[in-house]
């Protein structure tokens, strides 16, 4: 009799075969769980351990292991993005670049979202801002409840895209608004793209899978086919995120160090370190 697991996987096109039941086994089943947007469904899997297999933000993942959370990252890449498009401000306020954000307000859903760590990795790294300097306004809390979180939290009711326009922020990270008044902080969006992803030779992840740590030890079996079943889902999907083994090692490297840097985690992991004895082996 196939396992059942509990399990949280969004609606992105390397999970559609999986979830559809077009790719099918006789050991694993999975209940699906049903959060929208799927970070809804983070915060139980960190708190509360309330999924056998996750779909999980990678800086989520970060700060959940450097507490000792029971959970595992698997090789499986779900949704990853350029980032530089998902930072913006406000037009009525005049020119704003990055270089120009030491000092200012600025706003985040979270301040530890993956989108956000990048593009804070992005300005630190290669541009010299100062993020330090920076005031920081946020809207919700981390999904790692251990995570003390020292910004400035935005009044109950406000929206951030709203603050921004309202000029109540100085620059917004993590959002991707069409708007008159708004414009993305780097002047050319697909230029800054693809030098970065040259320079670094990268695709930043935002998204992996994991599983908990005890399926891992107890099931390895199980844990393979689930790595498998989601292999075959990415292959049958041409726009799903596609990495080697050395640019998905790159990728969570980076992020590491970013999330280190940002004070996060409190020390950068090596990436063999994310996985444990089972998982791996499926590099």
């Amino acid at each position: 009799m196939a396992m059942r697991l509990r399990t949280l996987l969004g609606d992105h096109p390397g999970t559609a075969a999986l979830k559809n039941g077009a790719i099918k086994s006789d050991l694993v089943a999975f209940d699906f769980a049903d959060y929208s947007p799927t970070h809804k469904g983070f915060k139980p899997m960190v708190r509360e351990a309330a999924f056998d297999v996750a779909e999980l933000a990678i800086v989520t993942y970060l700060m959940a292991k450097s507490v000792g959370k029971p959970m595992v990252l698997l090789p499986n890449v779900v949704v990853a993005r350029s980032q530089h498009g998902y930072a913006l401000y406000n037009t009525k306020k005049g020119t704003l670049t990055p270089a120009g954000l030491n000092g200012k307000r600025v706003g985040i859903r979270s301040f530890t979202t993956t989108t956000g760590a990048w593009l804070r990795g992005i300005l630190a790294n290669d541009y010299g801002v100062d993020l330090n300097s920076i005031d920081w306004v946020t809207f919700e809390d981390a999904h790692v409840a251990e995570f003390a979180d020292t910004t400035k939290r935005a009044p109950a009711g406000k929206q951030i895209v709203q603050m921004l326009l309202d000029g109540e922020l100085d620059a917004v990270l993590g959002e991707k608004v069409e708007h008159r008044d708004l414009k993305p902080l780097f002047a050319d969006v697909a230029a800054e793209e693809t030098s970065w992803s040259a320079k670094h030779g990268i695709s930043p992840i935002n998204h992996m899978v994991v599983v908990n740590t005890d399926l891992s030890r107890r099931h390895p079996d199980v844990v393979r086919e689930v790595h498998r079943m989601l292999v075959e889902s990415t292959k049958a999907a041409p726009a799903a995120p596609r990495f080697t083994t050395d640019q998905m090692r790159r990728s969570l490297q980076l992020i590491t160090r970013y999330v280190a840097q940002q004070k996060l985690i409190p020390r950068e992991f090596s990436v063999d370190e994310l996985f444990d004895d089972a998982t791996r082996a499926l590099i």
